[in-house]
């Protein structure tokens, strides 16, 4: 008489069951991105007002006390899209706070040689910028701020260790440029919400256009995949 061996994965046959009665929530929110490029114009233009000359040296702390708060806004930004499961604009939006309290921390306080360690913090910024850069060209939005910041970023470091007085001032022009292209991003973004529908062009491709003209079975695609659903990150 033979005796019929185990199986050796017994929990497979439970796998068809397991899958029929899971079910996984998503909570609906409204996107977080246009409070995120409304703060980076914003504090983009106080810092490049104090570059270009507008604001005189003495006001280095009332403009790092007016940045201060965009390091609380964007955080906020970058936990709600972390909810959001959008991994890149968290990541771009976090790291974007992280820079706004070093920047008013080290202004604050008056800290010696304070401008040059700036200025290899904004060299670092730059690498993490051209990483970003080159995985968000189908958020184009995203991207486009990003490639606008890049010079910037390269124009502020080099200022900081060399104290050129035009790449000072060429940073804040820069600093201009991208004010005016987050504050475009942010507004498209607004309309584009309030009326269900691309007003003005964002330029999404790929993934993101998917994302938003793609029916309810794209989005749920590979759900189970996803962070926060499988078992480990």
């Amino acid at each position: 008489m033979t005796t019929a061996s185990p199986d050796p994965s017994p929990t497979r046959r439970f796998e068809p069951d397991l899958r029929s009665i899971t079910r996984i929530n998503l909570r609906p929110m409204a996107s977080p991105m246009p409070l995120g490029f409304f703060t980076v114009a914003i504090a983009s233009v106080m810092t490049a007002c104090l570059q270009l000359g507008v604001l005189g040296p003495e006001a280095r702390g009332a403009v790092a006390l007016c940045v201060l708060p965009a390091f609380a806004l964007q955080f906020l930004v970058s936990i709600l899209c972390f909810g959001a499961r959008d991994v890149i604009a968290a990541t771009l939006m976090g790291v974007f706070a992280g820079s706004w309290l070093a920047y008013a921390l080290v202004m604050l306080s008056g800290a010696p040689e304070g401008l040059r360690v700036l200025g290899v913090f904004n060299l670092a910024f730059l690498c993490f910028g051209a990483l970003m850069t080159a995985i968000t060209r189908p958020k184009r939005a995203l991207w486009l701020v990003l490639a606008v910041s890049l010079p910037r970023w390269a124009a502020t470091g080099l200022s900081g260790l060399t104290g050129a007085e035009w790449l000072t001032r060429t940073s804040g022009a820069l600093g201009l440029l991208v004010a005016l292209v987050a504050g475009y991003a942010a507004f498209a973004l607004l309309l584009e919400d309030m009326r269900s529908e691309e007003v003005l062009p964002i330029g999404r491709s790929g993934p993101a256009r998917a994302a938003v003209d793609g029916d309810l079975s794209v989005q749920l695609r590979n759900l189970e995949r996803q962070a926060g659903v499988r078992r480990t990150l």
